[in-house]
């Protein structure tokens, strides 16, 4: 009898992981295609501000510098909502209207973003580090309450697992809308056209976010502000709130003080070489949003062996696709950023650098999606001493380049180097801090990542060696990318790796 009672548990138990596995499958197979598209909207805009007479490098950095401002205010402003919600949600259910939990979060978020949108109107001078910007740069502070309730309505939609209102949002809308709007200023308003185009890209992408939201939860019912529980939770979720800020500023850190070390011209290639190497790094955001209510769920029932395995699996995925991706646009990286325009081309080794260091950064972000829960603090901890050795490594790199007379692009990869040694340093110890939390080893890696990339590597280089850069590109990339899925495909994916790539239903 006992033992029929624990054989079913344990099928229960197993039953279960297999829908966890699934879900995260299913929520990363759909941002995968999302990746794609973002792919085919992202080169345009690049194109258009790369290689249009009225923008350029020089007016790609000016954009460049003040982006870094708006996206760090906005990530602070949602009081670490973005992955602190799933919880709340989790320990809410049958208690609380799931929309009343978000609005609660909602409204302080707004207030937040409000008041710093009006702050850095008036003072707009973090946003443009060189002192030339016009009227209508200055309101690009616009973006930012759009830009942080987006954040909340796309994470309480991926607790549901309704994943690809993200896709919408984040890999066609914003993008294609940005691409389009860049295009069309330039007879329009060709001083200010990529502000007004990024300010347009961010209200749609709202709008497309927001529409699924409210048909997803409806309008909260019974609920009114309350200023002290308000307070209570932006206490809880500061230390969230701050490994959410931290670990982005760790991607714009960089730009942050190129703006002020380099010429904007510089600027603008490593923005541009950036804007290529993040695509992979979408990879891993494609994961997040579903990792986080599957880790909760799990933490509620105490089962530590079920998260390592989920944390590995996805690690390896993530992994896997950027390294591929990685190959794929850094080997003919001369062609890549020559898409750009001529003047990019120098920005080939920042770019290599920016590609290798999305790779090593996959076991942090995946360790960190527990970490966040089980231990804030010392998560935090790690995640500012990560982000002060890159800024000292990008400020003592930079100096020193300068001091040995090498030229901006030189300082540019000196940057994007000092961000994979930091990106590395948090992937060591931030899985190290989970396994000895959880008792069980935490490690995504396979030999069989060498393996494939070695056909991938050879036929790179015959096609950077002897091809012409259109057939580089059109043929190249192709043949590099699909050498390297075939043997990963025979070599390392396993029955679970291969629900990535299968329809199967999830819980």
């Amino acid at each position: 009898m006992t033992d029929g009672i624990i054989a079913h548990d344990e099928g229960v138990r197993q039953e279960k992981e297999r829908d966890d596995i699934a879900a995260l499958a299913k929520g990363g197979r759909t941002n995968l295609f999302g990746f794609f598209l973002r792919l085919a909207a992202r080169i345009p805009f690049l194109f258009i501000a790369g290689r249009a007479a009225v923008y350029g490098p020089a007016a790609l950095g000016r954009f460049a510098s003040a982006l870094v401002v708006i996206e760090l205010t906005s990530m602070i402003c949602t009081m670490g909502e973005k992955r602190g919600l799933a919880l709340r949600l989790s320990n809410s259910e049958g208690k609380v209207h799931p929309a009343n939990v978000v609005a609660d979060g909602s409204i302080l978020a707004l207030l937040a973003s409000c008041a710093a949108a009006l702050f850095f109107y008036l003072v707009p001078a973090p946003m443009f580090p060189g002192g030339h910007y016009t009227e209508m740069d200055r309101l690009m502070v616009i973006a930012i309450p759009p830009l942080t309730m987006t954040e909340i309505w796309l994470a309480a939609l991926a607790y549901r697992l309704r994943v690809s209102p993200t896709v919408w949002s984040r890999a066609i809308v914003e993008p294609w809308a940005i691409s389009i709007l860049a295009g069309a200023m330039i007879w329009i308003a060709p001083h200010s056209g990529l502000s007004i185009a990024y300010i347009g890209s961010i209200f749609a992408a709202a709008l497309t976010a927001f529409i699924p939201f409210v048909r997803e939860y409806g309008m909260p019912q019974g609920w009114r502000p309350r200023p002290r529980e308000m307070r209570k939770l932006a206490i809880r979720s500061a230390p969230i709130a701050l490994a959410d800020t931290i670990e982005w500023g760790t991607r714009r850190v960089d730009i942050f003080l190129l703006g002020f070390l380099a010429p904007a011209s510089a600027v603008g290639v490593y923005y541009a070489a950036q804007q290529v190497a993040s695509l992979p790094q979408k990879l891993k955001t494609s994961f997040e949003p579903v990792l986080g209510p599957v880790i909760t769920r799990n933490l509620k029932e105490k089962d530590y062996a079920a998260i390592a395995r989920q944390v590995c699996q996805v690690g390896f995925w993530i992994t896997a696709a950027q390294a591929g991706i990685a190959l794929a646009l850094g080997l003919p990286g001369e062609g890549v950023m020559g898409l750009v325009g001529r003047e990019f081309v120098g920005g080939t080794g920042a770019l290599a650098f920016l590609l290798a260091a999305e790779v090593v950064a996959a076991t942090a972000v995946v360790s960190e999606a527990a970490l966040i829960y089980v231990a804030k603090m010392r998560n935090l901890v790690v995640s500012l001493v990560t982000i002060g050795v890159q800024a000292a490594l990008t400020f003592g790199g930079i100096l020193l380049m300068q001091h040995w007379g090498y030229n901006s692009l030189y300082q540019a990869a000196t940057a994007a180097a000092a961000l994979m040694v930091s990106l590395g340093f948090a992937s060591l110890v931030k899985s190290h801090m989970l396994a000895r939390f959880l008792g069980q080893s935490i490690n995504n890696w396979r030999w069989a990542l060498v393996w494939a990339a070695v056909p991938a590597v050879v036929i790179g280089y015959l096609a950077t060696r002897f091809l012409p850069e259109w057939a580089e590109l059109a043929f190249g990339i192709p043949a590099i990318l699909g050498a390297y899925l075939l043997v990963i495909w025979k070599k390392a994916f396993g029955p679970e790796d291969r629900k990535l790539f299968q329809k199967t239903k999830s819980a």
